[in-house]
């Protein structure tokens, strides 16, 4: 959908901190009055998101709340799955979204923009990736539809534990070479601007007018991508005023650089 502002939010895991629903809502409301058509959640948009009802936290309550009632006003929400995302295809989760899917593609004045959360660039990664093939599987599926909320969500937490030093590890080192394939990849197939999050700092990559970003984390830096409706983008804060990249997260980020 062309000729709209959309608000690009990464890695937010909204119910990890006190107040971050509060600061989520807060941020959704100033969307709207900036005249924002379209929030994308690229991934991990709360602590854990599991598309049966029965799993969602308080956080996740108040947040989806605010979710329908924009809705109701004709802003579109999208969710890009993330790792701590799970059957978002189920009716409940379905009914208070737009899309949802593994990857999003849109046009703004003339550029086509991708979006993947990239929890799968790293084709070293080989134990995550186990991981998130059984975690969403179908049999996964019908143990989440079957199992009593408290103690699926206990089991999620400690597996999702077990694993989080290595995925810690894998997202502070960047996977440069397979974030450049990903990016001449997608390049080559028309792709102008591709933006990843899940990696939680920032990495940016040009060649010519193409760019591909990987965005900060929201969880800890309150940073959004905004993209006008002729396909510039930029960093925004939490009232969408303008960030440079380098307010983002630590020191600039060179050109093809791992960035911090």
């Amino acid at each position: 959908m062309a000729g709209m502002k959309r608000l690009i939010v990464a890695d937010s895991h909204v119910g990890q901190g006190a107040d971050d629903a509060a600061a989520m809502i807060a941020l959704l409301r100033a969307a709207e009055e900036e005249g924002v058509a379209e929030i994308i959640y690229l991934g991990d948009a709360f602590q854990y998101l599991i598309g049966m009802s029965k799993f969602w936290t308080a956080s996740v309550r108040q947040v989806l709340g605010v979710w329908r009632e924009l809705r109701g006003r004709g802003l579109r929400l999208v969710v890009v799955e993330g790792n701590r995302d799970f059957f978002l295809d189920e009716p409940e989760l379905a009914a208070e979204l737009d899309w949802s899917g593994r990857s999003y593609r849109f046009s703004a004045g003339g550029r086509v923009f991708e979006l993947v959360h990239g929890d799968l660039v790293n084709r070293r990664d080989l134990q995550y990736r186990f991981w998130s093939t059984i975690s969403k599987s179908a049999a996964a599926r019908l143990w989440a539809r079957l199992l009593p909320r408290g103690l699926a969500t206990s089991i999620v937490r400690r597996m999702e534990a077990h694993l989080a030093m290595t995925n810690r590890r894998f997202r502070f080192f960047k996977p440069v070479a397979d974030l450049e394939r990903s990016a001449e990849a997608a390049w080559a197939e028309g792709v102008d601007v591709v933006l990843w999050g899940h990696f939680h700092s920032p990495w940016l990559r040009r060649s010519g007018e193409r760019e591909a970003l990987v965005m900060p984390a929201w969880l800890d830096t309150r940073t959004s991508v905004l993209v006008a409706d002729d396909g510039s983008w930029a960093l925004v804060g939490e009232r969408l005023e303008p960030l440079p990249l380098a307010l983002a997260d630590g020191p600039p980020v060179r050109e093809g650089s791992a960035g911090p």
